[in-house]
């Protein structure tokens, strides 16, 4: 008995055939479940009428691919990159071999012919990192999130500023937009002056790792550690919490995305 390998694409197609055979399966329905339209499934099944499952076999079985590169192509192009192009890139090395040298190859088998003989490694893949989601706060004013977006608001018409952004994270309500030249002491705490006469006093804000929020580098100076914003809100007892990573405080990111969007198509709010 002859055992002939298959693949999962064909094995499927073995299964159709045999309940078409069986005539549980129309010819029509079997065309859907492969993908193929009805006239390819006549001439698989007329194959396999003729040979068994061995006549479903694809053609192309065990031989070299049209889009080939020729052996001596690729042997003169590793000749090249060990002798002249041994510490180029993949693109830059492709162009010399193809304007230089004459070679008709792509930039595609360059690459993985560097790969090969050790010339070139390519980058990993960054690691794409889950970011386990936050639930909001309980009640209003829990928790604030703030954060600043330095953008050229207003064009060439004024110089480049900072949207201050204050939003509650328990019901995404802005609290406070604020332009400023730049986020310093003095620009929060205008706005948060501002946002606590509004809105009242909040239990803590949540920013990133600003100094403005936090002493980034602890052996800089004496004290108590606080920079001169988490003194004054010490005295008020809000507290600054300093989230780890910009997705930790999505709102607001996103909120300075959606306003630099909407402002440079100068929607109307």
């Amino acid at each position: 008995m002859e055992l002939v390998q298959m693949s999962k694409k064909e094995l499927s197609r073995v299964e159709v055939m045999e309940r078409i055979k069986a005539k549980s399966m129309t010819q029509k329905k079997g065309a859907k479940a492969l993908g193929i339209s009805v006239r390819q499934v006549r001439r698989l099944w007329k194959n396999y009428q003729e040979k068994g499952a061995v006549g479903l076999l694809s053609k192309s079985r065990g031989k070299p691919s049209n889009n080939r590169l020729p052996i001596e192509t690729r042997q003169r192009a590793i000749d090249l990159l060990h002798s002249l192009y041994a510490d180029f890139g993949s693109t830059f090395a492709h162009e010399k071999l193809v304007e230089k040298d004459g070679l008709q190859l792509s930039s595609g088998s360059v690459r993985q012919i560097m790969i090969r003989e050790n010339l070139w490694t390519p980058r990993q893949a960054k690691k794409i990192v889950a970011h386990q989601m936050r639930e909001r706060r309980a009640c209003v004013g829990e928790l604030v999130q703030i954060d600043g977006s330095p953008h050229r608001w207003f064009e060439d018409r004024s110089p480049a500023c900072t949207l201050l952004v204050f939003i509650d994270d328990a019901t995404g309500a802005l609290g406070e937009l604020r332009f400023v030249k730049s986020e310093s002491f003095f620009s929060y705490a205008a706005a948060s002056r501002a946002y606590i006469e509004r809105h009242g006093k909040p239990v803590a804000f949540y920013s990133d790792k600003h100094g403005i929020f936090r002493v980034n580098q602890p052996s800089v100076g004496i004290g108590d550690g606080l920079t001169q914003f988490g003194r004054a809100m010490q005295e008020l007892e809000i507290a600054i919490i300093c989230a780890n990573t910009p997705q930790a405080k999505g709102r607001v990111e996103r909120v300075n995305l959606i306003y630099k969007i909407a402002w440079s198509k100068k929607c109307v709010f």
